[in-house]
């Protein structure tokens, strides 16, 4: 069984969906679901115990302060790929950011920054999974799955510097 509700934030409808144990999903109004339940029915209920967590942590953060996405219970779907750069943007701190290319730069060998960003604009979980945090090389604004007018939000709000 999965759970879904909304809650309204600065930037607009979020979307929240758990399971049992796990914030599965969290996407902005408009961006488009990566991952939905199969053959499962949503059932509303802003009530679901994981889901009210995920509402103070959001907040919180939308209050100013920087709760720490380890807080929640995660449990985003992908390949491993996906999965090891999810991990590397969760260490992104408030007010920081890193390029695709630093992200590229972390896998051994060659890996492309294009690769990365695929994986980046696939990640279920945003905003918790900070992948607002990422622009282009020499800190240009960069595509977020739901627009530049919200990434442009969340950096604002955090205070980050960027480039048009």
């Amino acid at each position: 069984m999965h759970y879904i509700t909304t809650y309204s934030s600065p930037t607009g409808p979020l979307t929240l969906i758990c399971d049992d144990r796990y914030l599965r999903v969290l996407h902005f109004r408009g961006e488009e679901t990566v991952w939905r339940p199969d053959r499962e029915r949503l059932v509303p209920m802003a009530s679901h115990p994981v889901l009210q967590l995920t509402a103070h942590w959001l907040d919180r953060y939308f209050s100013g302060e920087r709760p720490k996405p380890e807080e929640l219970p995660l449990k985003p779907e992908g390949s491993p790929f996906q999965k090891q750069v999810w991990q590397f943007l969760l260490e992104i701190p408030w007010g920081e950011t890193r390029t695709y290319g630093d992200l590229a730069r972390r896998f051994p060998g060659t890996m492309s920054a294009q690769a990365v960003g695929q994986a980046v604009g696939r990640n279920p979980i945003a905003l918790v999974i900070p992948c607002h945090r990422v622009l282009g090389e020499k800190g240009r604004l960069t595509g977020f799955s739901a627009g530049l007018e919200i990434k442009r939000w969340l950096l604002n709000y955090e205070g980050i510097a960027f480039r048009e």
